[in-house]
């Protein structure tokens, strides 16, 4: 049975759920960054989900990066499905801007979390 895993239920808000994943809304307003977790139990990597999964994943992955481009225009969509802190399998969408605080590096561990939304979309 999938259980999301207790480290991204404390760090996320569920914005709702794909055909295989449950989308999760970052809790740092410094990017744009939603989170596709597969609900599938005890899934680590990406390898180890079948392949009409995979596809799925990729699918799902591929349209929330369509959303957030179109939504928030930056400069670059991050996507990344490291699990080094978190083994369950997830995939991290992240909207970049050049001006942003930690542009070029990766955003993990630059700062610390704003509560000022960049969540809302330009005007």
């Amino acid at each position: 049975m999938f259980e999301l895993h207790p480290t991204l239920a404390a760090d996320t808000r569920v914005v709702g759920g794909l055909s295989l994943s449950l989308l999760l809304m970052m809790d740092d307003a410094t990017w744009p960054w939603v989170i596709l977790v597969p609900q599938r139990a005890s899934i680590r990597e990406i390898h180890e989900l079948s392949v009409a999964d995979r596809a799925i994943l990729i699918d799902e992955v591929a349209k929330v990066s369509e959303a957030m481009a179109m939504l928030f225009a930056p400069d670059k969509l991050n996507v990344a499905a490291l699990g080094n802190v978190v083994s369950q399998l997830h995939v991290h969408v992240v909207a970049r801007f050049r001006d942003d605080p930690a542009w070029p590096a990766p955003v993990w561990g630059r700062c610390r979390r704003s509560v000022t939304s960049r969540m809302l979309p330009p005007h």
